[in-house]
């Protein structure tokens, strides 16, 4: 394959010339081969994404109770989680345009060209199809590359590399390889950014097989989602919100990750289960402030993991509330909040009290003018609203 071979021509790349300018005279393919081994190694050690889940779910349980610390942006907390994936595993490198010297269009990869060479932080063409195929040859060939969307709408450029490559290649090559490759970027509704930079590809990459999609909320689950999709040998989606980046929280100066497929109790409570994801989390919140004054208890579930869905957490939450809310700033039609009404209805109908409602953006293009923006998705207000209705 074409990207099989630029992945071929750049681990040579990666693995030779990086060897000889270190003033190590060694072959290229003795160096691919030993990085490989030693970061394969590496990866057995740490086991299956299902067995890390242990470890972050003592993070997330000691993350409160720790004095210690440092805060973060949630850029920062990306870069950081970037940082020490690159410095423990040599066949982590990053694709995308602008991610070199110019930091990246939200400075996720400031300095890393600095710290790690413009081979292993590679400025490409604006060209998504392009460098996504190339990403998805280097997995093929025992790399871990991170993809750079600098802005997820571009993306779609690239669906074609994202479905029939990334996502079904562990299939159709009978096992043969494996696609280790995190494709990432901004997205969401942002400021005024217009129809073509407000674009919400959950709906469109949640039906490709072979695919994981997780979304960050916080700086916290942004680092430990990132190492996590790093360590995976699944391609993993994963979704940052254009009106995230600048959050700050403490986070633990302890290494730690986040299960890919676990969700996260944000608020536990008795009358009402609210699903949500991404940045209508801080809507939810805003609107159970106003819930809890007005005598309501909602439990509020970041789901994180929009495939597969975490249904052993919801299912629980369920069991004890008997009502359900979604909240998603994804499209109405087809959107996430559609596939997870499903999925509750399918396993959790005997458990409902009430119809499942779904708060989801107006199935339109997203307009400039910002009253406009506003009124296409979801604010507290109508959330406030639904749950009273579903609780009357």
């Amino acid at each position: 394959m074409a990207a099989a071979a630029a992945a071929s021509s750049l681990q040579y790349a990666l693995h030779g010339v990086g060897a000889a300018s270190s003033g190590k005279p060694r072959s290229a393919v003795p160096a691919a081969r030993s990085v490989r081994v030693a970061a394969a190694a590496r990866r057995r050690s740490w086991g299956s994404v299902r067995a890390r889940a242990a470890v972050a779910a003592n993070a997330d349980a000691a993350v409160e109770s720790k004095s210690g610390g440092h805060e973060v942006l949630l850029f920062e907390a990306l870069r950081e989680a970037l940082i020490e994936e690159m410095k423990e595993d040599p066949t982590v490198c990053v694709f995308g345009e602008d991610v070199g010297h110019y930091g990246g269009s939200y400075k996720v990869t400031k300095g890393l060209a600095e710290m790690f060479g413009d081979l292993r932080v590679l400025d490409t063409p604006i060209a998504e199809n392009s460098f996504t195929g190339m990403g998805v040859g280097a997995a093929m060939k025992g790399l871990r590359p991170i993809v750079e969307g600098m802005n997820m709408g571009f993306l779609l450029l690239a669906y074609n590399q994202i479905s029939n490559n990334c996502g079904m290649l562990h299939y159709t090559s009978g096992g043969q390889f494996k696609i280790p490759i995190v494709i990432r970027g901004p997205g969401g509704v942002g400021r005024q950014l217009g129809a073509e930079h407000s674009q919400r590809l959950e709906s469109y990459f949640q039906s490709i097989p072979g695919l994981q999609m997780v979304a960050c909320s916080t700086p916290y689950n942004a680092k430990g989602l990132m190492k996590a999709a790093i360590r995976s040998e699944n391609p993993v989606v994963l979704f940052e919100h254009v009106l995230l980046y600048n959050l700050k929280e403490k986070i633990p100066d302890e290494e730690y990750i986040c299960c890919l497929e676990e969700a996260e109790m944000v608020r536990p409570g008795e009358h009402v289960t609210i699903l949500t994801y991404s940045r209508m989390r801080y809507h939810v919140m805003q609107a159970a402030k106003t819930l809890v004054n007005k005598g309501y208890d909602p439990e509020v579930i970041d789901i994180r993991s929009l495939k597969p869905f975490d249904l052993h957490t919801i299912g629980n939450s369920i069991k004890k509330t008997h009502r359900v809310l979604i909240v998603e700033e994804c499209m109405r039609t087809g959107g996430i909040g559609a596939s997870l009404r499903s999925a509750i209805i399918d396993n959790f109908w005997d458990y409902l009290d009430a119809p499942i409602m779904c708060l989801s953006s107006q199935d339109v293009p997203t307009p400039y003018a910002a009253t406009l923006e506003d009124a296409t998705v979801v604010q507290p207000a109508q959330i406030v609203a639904a749950v009273e209705q579903i609780c009357q």
